[in-house]
């Protein structure tokens, strides 16, 4: 200050003080933390010199407390606070993570506007200003009018030694004559209000429309269990509330004890100097200790010896606490308030529930959120648990003296050391923690895009080639010697003799084998849960699923049911965004039986996927189940197979194959290991498919190719996901009951013209994906393909030119009209249908992110042919 003579006794003078410390701040912002740390040293040790002198001047100004216990306070909020801040970064920097990008920077808040107590004057004041200073705020003091000289002096002191270490003039100010109005002003003025007082001062900095850190009122209540050490636990508590004459919020106002160990308890306070009111005194200081429905302030800070002479009750003057034997714990009772003061109230309880039952309504009566206590044999984790549930306060002291235990690093190093005690929202307060250094900064968090770990999730084993099924079946029993082999198929394939090779290898080999083939075109969950019998009944060590994609969903299903008997559907069945973020935990698998999946079409890719969908028939809910952990162990694919797949069959596989790989390409989560995956298996469907419908069998190798282009197909996706032109397919297959390959197809190269524009509505959200470039990928696709052109335009043209032909070729229809669907029931059902596939798992990893109302309308152009 330039003016030594400046003081604060007015609205207008406030504000001159708080322009000087704004500028004051705005310099101290810019220090380092070299620079901070020396003023926060030197401040620290000056207030630790003066604690003698700062406590002599509390005790003359105020008329409470103890002398020798506000110079350890002093000495505390100096020499505690310093240790435990020392080394924290609060300048700049503070963390920084460059594998994540994560950066954490500090910023200190401003200008901090500190209300002081009269029952810690000085400490206190020590305390909020060391916080400021280590963050870099500048601090304004509201002191009690009654501890003004003792706190002001202290603010004075200590920016004298802040300027000496380079701190900013003005860093510190203090309001030189306190009132409610200034007091009220510098909260509405300050940035942020650290409030330590009675529950109106805190209540007025909370409503003041700036962010406050407020504690609240103390009740703390004791526990003396029966299993306690009586002698520590009695003079614990005699330590803690006569110290300062029991002003610090956190001190015992009451003890509970069991009546086992009552009057043991009670000897050994009586010997060690309490005196115990007999009950015509105990009305004398009932009265003394309320007055007009409040706690009076004469006793606060007073010796009990005092106390008792203003009660009109003779003690000795070497008293230590006045302790009234109470059994009420309402509010009506005077000796069940905060007291503030060497008075205790006493309870006698029969069983442990009664002592949490006056503990908890002790708190209610005003102490929520602050402190409780328990004196208790520390191998007493059932009581400690039940003490624990009950008390909704935010410190939880376990045989330790409650005055010094709460305010941290006295009797528990990790509590952090703090004069202001968060009460959380029990109490009415935005912290439920001891308040420091971080409470007092801002934190700006700089988070620059990672692109987050992917994957390539496989079967453990893919064997392919013409005829491999055999010889990969050997592995079984000379490799893994497994012992009983259950088979899952379809009847078609059962009685057509599909199982046969796979039988007769498996007894050769000596594995003992079932075969369930009851599964249906669109496998139901009754039937799994049929098949998970047998499944129970035979004990498998393995399971071998032979089919097209609702044989081996059918199969994954009993698998789940077989391992894990108590999981629920709905559960497994919950969508996700990232499928390593779900909510739902999936089993581990592959406790009981190892998993083959040997696939008789050319389409699904389901020997290699981590998906299934089964329906419950008797609800008609289709429950799609995707995890890593239904992944095939072992994809047997042998053409052998598939060489008999009529030409509905073929067609409408081919074109799910082309479908799976393009969605996999286009992907929001496609990566270079996909990509191959992808390019190859839409190659080989352009360069095989046509043949494969045509000849079938007679030309083996373009059945083997696209036995090739399934599986690699389905690798891609398995790992980068589809998008919404499964999202579709799925309900017009729901709705409409179109082949899923058909409903995919004759809606593809629409969804293609949908997702390729260069400015959609929304694109999808993925770490990797960083603008819309669907189109660039198609345009790639079809290079892959030998598709050419003048430019990407004319390119994409031909590319859906070219996959338009090819499904002219194979038979597939041009609208969803030609499909019977009839009008009506199609826009009966367009709604809900469009609805659900927006909800459908596969959307989100689509390029573009649809809104309802463009699904809609794409399924009025595949429904019209527009």
């Amino acid at each position: 200050m330039a003016d030594k003579n400046f003081i604060v006794d007015n609205i207008d003078n406030l504000s001159i003080r708080m322009k000087e410390l704004r500028e004051a701040q705005r310099e101290f912002a810019t220090y380092s933390q070299e620079q901070v740390d020396k003023i926060f040293y030197e401040v620290s040790m000056a207030a630790n010199k003066a604690r003698f002198e700062l406590a002599k001047m509390a005790v003359e100004e105020t008329g409470m407390g103890v002398l020798e216990d506000k110079v350890i306070k002093n000495h505390y909020a100096a020499e505690y606070i310093y240790n435990a801040y020392k080394d924290t970064k609060t300048c700049g920097v503070i963390e920084e993570d460059n594998i994540f990008g994560i950066r954490k920077i500090a910023e200190p808040i401003g200008v901090i506007a500190a209300v002081i107590p009269t029952t810690n004057p000085t400490s206190t004041a020590i305390f909020k200003i060391l916080l400021a200073l280590k963050t870099r705020n500048a601090i304004i003091i509201s002191p009690h009018p009654r501890a003004k000289d003792c706190t002001n002096y202290t603010a004075k002191m200590l920016l004298e030694k802040a300027v000496e270490a380079g701190a900013p003039k003005g860093i510190i100010g203090w309001i030189d004559v306190p009132s409610l109005e200034l007091t009220n002003e510098v909260m509405h003025e300050a940035d942020i209000i650290l409030a330590t007082g009675g529950p109106g001062m805190v209540k007025s900095a909370y409503s003041s429309g700036k962010p406050a850190i407020g504690v609240g009122a103390g009740n703390t209540p004791v526990i003396i269990d029966e299993t306690a050490d009586i002698k520590m636990a009695v003079n614990s508590i005699i330590h803690s509330k006569t110290f300062d004459n029991g002003m610090i919020c956190a001190s015992e106002q009451s003890v509970t004890v069991m009546e086992s160990i009552y009057n043991e308890v009670k000897k050994e306070f009586a010997f060690r100097g309490c005196y115990f009111l007999k009950k015509d005194e105990l009305n004398k200081v009932r009265k003394t200790i309320i007055v007009g429905g409040s706690l009076n302030a004469k006793i606060v800070g007073q010796s009990a010896f005092k106390i008792a002479e203003m009660a009109g009750v003779s003690v000795p003057e070497s008293t230590k606490i006045l302790i009234g034997e109470v059994e009420s714990v309402d509010i009506s009772e005077e000796f069940a308030h905060e007291k503030l003061s060497p008075v205790l109230a006493m309870y006698k309880a029969k069983t442990f529930d009664e002592a949490i039952a006056k503990a908890e309504r002790l708190v209610a009566d005003g102490g929520y959120g602050h402190t409780s206590a328990i004196y208790i044999d520390v191998n007493q984790k059932e009581k400690l648990a039940i003490h624990e549930k009950a008390m909704k306060t935010c410190r939880i002291l376990v045989n330790t003296p409650a005055a010094h235990g709460g305010i941290g690093d006295l009797y528990n190093f990790k509590l952090a050391p703090s004069l202001t005690l968060g009460c959380g929202s029990w109490g009415g307060n935005s912290v439920s923690e001891n308040v420091g250094v971080k409470h007092l900064i801002n934190i700006k968090t700089v988070a620059q895009r990672r692109e987050n770990m992917l994957w390539l999730r496989t079967p453990e084993k893919v064997y392919f080639k013409r005829g491999c099924l055999p010889v990969a079946l050997d592995e079984l029993g000379n490799v893994m010697h497994k012992k009983r082999a259950f088979i899952v198929t379809d009847t078609f394939l059962y009685k057509n003799g599909y199982t046969d090779v796979i039988t007769k290898k498996l007894d050769e080999m000596g594995i003992r084998h079932t075969c369930f083939y009851d599964v249906t075109p669109d496998p139901t969950l009754q039937c799994a849960r049929e098949g998970v019998k047998a499944m129970a009944s035979f004990e498998p060590d393995v399971i071998i699923a032979l089919g097209g994609g609702s044989a081996m969903d059918a199969a994954k299903i009993m698998w789940v049911m077989y391992e894990h008997p108590e999981v629920n559907f709905e559960d497994m069945a919950m969508d996700f965004m990232d499928i390593r973020k779900r909510v739902y935990k999936f089993p581990k698998m592959g406790e009981k039986a190892y998993f083959v999946a040997v696939p008789t079409s050319s389409g699904t890719g389901s020997e290699v996927t981590p998906f299934a969908i089964i329906t419950d028939k008797d609800t008609g809910i289709k429950w799609p189940i995707a995890d890593y952990e239904i992944l095939p162990n072992m994809a047997i694919v042998d053409v052998d197979n598939m060489m008999d797949q009529p030409k509905g069959l073929t067609a409408a596989s081919g074109i799910d194959v082309l479908t799976h790989a393009l969605e996999a390409y286009v992907s929001i989560m496609a990566t270079d290991y996909t990509d191959g995956l992808a390019l190859r298996a839409m190659k080989l469907v352009f360069d095989y498919l046509p043949s494969a419908y045509e000849n079938g069998s007679a030309d083996p190798i373009a059945r083997e190719k696209m036995a090739d282009a399934s599986c690699l197909a389905g690798m891609a996706f398995a790992n980068a996901f589809l998008g919404i032109n499964h999202s579709m397919a799925h309900k017009l297959g729901a709705f409409h009951h179109i082949a899923h390959g058909l409903a995919n197809a004759v809606i593809l190269t629409r969804v293609m013209r949908y997702n390729a524009v260069d400015a959609p509505t929304k694109m999808g959200t993925f770490s990797q994906y960083e603008y819309p470039k669907a189109k660039a990928r198609y345009v790639e696709a079809a290079k892959y393909c030998g598709v050419t052109g003048k430019n990407d335009d004319e390119i994409f043209e031909n590319f859906i030119k070219k996959i338009e032909e090819l499904k002219k070729f194979i038979g597939v229809k041009e609208t969803i009209a030609l499909y019977g669907v009839e009008e009506k029931y199609f826009l009966d059902t367009l709604d809900e249908m469009s609805e659900q596939a927006f909800n459908d798992q596969c959307t989100p990893a689509n390029p573009r992110y649809p809104l309802i109302s463009e699904i809609k309308e794409l399924y009025m152009d595949a429904y019209y042919g527009r």
